[in-house]
């Protein structure tokens, strides 16, 4: 995982001394969670911006979430790429029709694997070297959420997602990326914007390859 600093997806001022005072405040032992989580909530995984990871909010990881399931139809297979918080919100229940799919998150944090079988260790540096169980265009939509916001690495995600998809696939990234989405993927921009449980600074947006409520 080796992009510059300019291509991490930048958090606001004001979020990021929040974010800073938090650790403070973890690191001097200020900060006790004894609540019980449950292990498909958003919350059960700390972000670590190390790594380049910003969890949607709860309305945006339930509205991706409806959006994945009504794609993939009836018994289908959802791939998450760097998306972990909509795999939750498919695997919490509460999501209309989410009983009736399948899904698995690839995620190059191994703190996944509580997930057992459906979690896919994922280092998009090697896209293709995926376990032998996940067959080439076995997903019906692929939803990816790059961690970087630069050519190399939606150019290296997007062999994963021609790997992974039977067709539909569903991007979320920054709006800079728009030009690289449709030359890598034939992906469109849509009018709905993806929220953040931390205030970004950059512009988030999603982008399909098909007829999409999120494009108007």
């Amino acid at each position: 995982m080796s992009d510059s600093d300019d291509d991490v997806p930048q958090l606001s001022a004001a979020t990021l001394a929040a974010l800073q005072e938090f650790y403070a405040e973890e690191r001097g032992g200020l900060v006790q969670n004894t609540a019980p989580v449950d292990k498909f909530s958003v919350g059960a995984v700390e972000e670590d911006w190390r790594m380049s990871q910003f969890w949607y909010n709860d309305a945006t990881a339930t509205r991706l979430a409806e959006e994945v399931i009504q794609e993939a139809g009836k018994g289908g297979r959802i791939a998450c790429l760097s998306a972990p918080s909509v795999y939750q919100k498919l695997k919490q229940g509460v999501v209309e029709g989410s009983g009736g799919v399948s899904a698995v998150v690839l995620e190059y944090d191994r703190r996944f694997a509580t997930y057992g079988q459906e979690f896919v260790f994922y280092d998009y540096n090697e896209p293709l070297s995926l376990p032998e169980d996940v067959a080439p265009q076995s997903f019906d939509i692929v939803l990816a959420d790059p961690p970087y916001l630069s050519e190399e690495c939606l150019t290296k995600v997007a062999q994963t997602v021609k790997y992974l998809a039977k067709g539909k696939v569903l991007l979320c990234t920054g709006a800079i990326m728009e030009e690289h989405a449709e030359k890598l993927l034939g992906l469109k921009i849509c009018r709905y914007i993806p929220k953040h449980n931390k205030n970004l600074a950059n512009e988030f947006r999603c982008f399909t390859n098909y007829p999409s409520s999120l494009l108007s």
